[in-house]
């Protein structure tokens, strides 16, 4: 197979040769004045110029036909020997799929009704050396897609498809939150102190400071800083790395929205997400209702509420409230799970939910989880063991993160310190001391909801 390719590059780079003694520019710098073919499709019996790729080619004698593709649609050319000079139909040999053109002539209707363009002229606009994938076959290997992207959406429309439904949705996103008030920010993506999750960082070195800095795991704790200072309603939309496994839903680099509100709490939050959710999928998708595998899932407000210890009741049979620490410890052992840091009843309370979260079709919201679970959230004011917290599910799998943020400054320190020692005894996703963020919180921070949706999980719904 390669050699075969390498005898198609060989005759491709002598094509290109031959173009260049003819006085032709194979890579001109520029394109002419154009339409897009979805508005020359339009144009039966008038003249136009289109652009694009070359996606198929199909030459009969004194005729040849070829497939043209830009970025808004496909249309047939049709050459004719008698509508080109002899040199300009004979320079056709010279061309292949995969190269870019550029053509102009008569939109007519072929017998059948197929839209095309008579070409009068061509040009070159970029010559092709490797030959595309066969499209009928596709593009099969999952790791080539993957790896060379540009060949998957050339073949797969369902690919292309994604690509511009996640444009939609997160253009839809902006339009929301900028709807209700909210202002976008950037914050630093390289960080001296990293913290906002519970997760391993990418570490890397600054030459000039020689200093190590980290790639940011969350926005969260920067974006508080602006609640700080006097911005009420913010939110950013980018890229947070984080040093962990990969599977379907797990990427070490991954999109995310993160908002806080102030004088709002994780109750506001539920609301926001809902609007959000309904809202995106209405705009984009034109209903509320969609489909993922074989489920059938309406996004429309309003979703139930559970706790999670009501989650447990019901999916599992057992209430966390009345059952023993060895019980808790021989369920974690059940699972072959092993907590970092040694036994803590509120982490094995929620490491064994995970066993609940594939039941959760949702839409739904998870709320009141063990303290333990964060230490950047209010605790509950009537059960000090519980904080205002949820995580909305679809599906079988949590699409975000919101919180009642923590604002006592002391209690923030104390908790950041048993962070600490957590470090010390071996968990390694617990998060380092943040004395100037303490600093910041020390100001006064108002009473805040924040919320984090995963962009990505956010696509794989709405794309099926």
């Amino acid at each position: 197979m390669a050699g075969r390719l390498e005898n198609i590059k060989k005759e491709r780079v002598a094509k290109l040769k031959k173009l260049r003694s003819l006085g032709i520019d194979p890579y001109p710098p520029r394109s002419p004045k154009h339409d897009l073919i979805i508005k020359a499709r339009e144009k039966i019996g008038q003249k136009t110029t289109v652009v694009g790729r070359v996606m198929a080619w199909r030459a009969h004698g004194g005729m040849t036909f070829a497939d043209l593709k830009d970025g808004s649609g496909q249309i047939q050319l049709a050459f004719f020997s008698d509508d080109l000079s002899k040199k300009a139909y004979q320079q056709l040999e010279l061309l292949d799929i995969g190269d870019f053109l550029a053509v102009s002539g008569l939109i007519f209707k072929t017998k059948r009704g197929e839209v095309t363009v008579r070409v009068s002229s061509w040009q070159i606009l970029a010559k092709s050396l490797r030959p595309l994938p066969n499209k009928w076959k596709g593009l099969r290997d999952i790791e080539i897609r993957s790896r060379k992207r540009y060949l998957d959406l050339l073949i797969n429309k369902k690919s292309r498809r994604t690509f511009i439904l996640r444009s939609q949705i997160v253009r839809a996103m902006r339009e929301i939150l900028n709807d209700e008030g909210f202002m976008e920010v950037e914050t630093p993506s390289l960080q001296p102190i990293y913290g906002g999750a519970s997760a391993q960082p990418f570490v890397t070195h600054h030459n000039t400071l020689n200093a190590d800095l980290y790639l940011k795991i969350s926005d969260e704790l920067y974006l508080k800083r602006l609640i700080i200072g006097g911005l009420d309603k913010v939110y950013e939309i980018d890229h947070d790395f984080r040093n962990e496994g990969i599977d379907k839903r797990h990427n070490p680099e991954f999109t995310q929205m993160e908002c806080y509100w102030a004088y709002a709490d994780y109750n506001d939050m539920m609301a926001l997400t809902e609007k959000i959710y309904s809202q995106i999928a209405q705009k984009v998708l034109g209903t509320t209702k969609i489909t993922f595998g074989k489920q059938k899932i309406d996004l429309k407000a309003p979703w139930p509420r559970l706790t999670m210890y009501e989650a447990i009741k019901k999916y599992l049979g057992w209430n966390p409230e009345e059952i023993s620490d060895q019980e808790l410890k021989e369920k974690l052992a059940k699972m072959g799970e092993e907590l970092a840091g040694g036994y803590n009843r509120g982490l094995a309370i929620a490491k064994i939910f995970e066993e609940v979260e594939p039941k959760l079709k949702g839409p739904v919201f998870i709320t009141d989880f063990p303290k333990e679970t964060t230490f950047l959230c209010k605790l509950k004011p009537d059960n000090p063991d519980l904080i205002e917290r949820f995580e909305p599910y679809i599906a079988g799998f949590e699409i975000g993160n919101a919180y009642s943020e923590l604002n006592d400054p002391l209690l923030q320190r104390r908790f950041f310190e048993e962070q600490v020692k957590m470090r010390e005894a071996g968990d390694k996703e617990a998060s380092p001391m943040d004395e100037d963020f303490l600093e910041a919180i020390e100001h006064g921070m108002p009473p805040t909801g924040g919320l984090g949706l995963g962009v990505d999980r956010l696509v794989m719904l709405l794309t099926g």
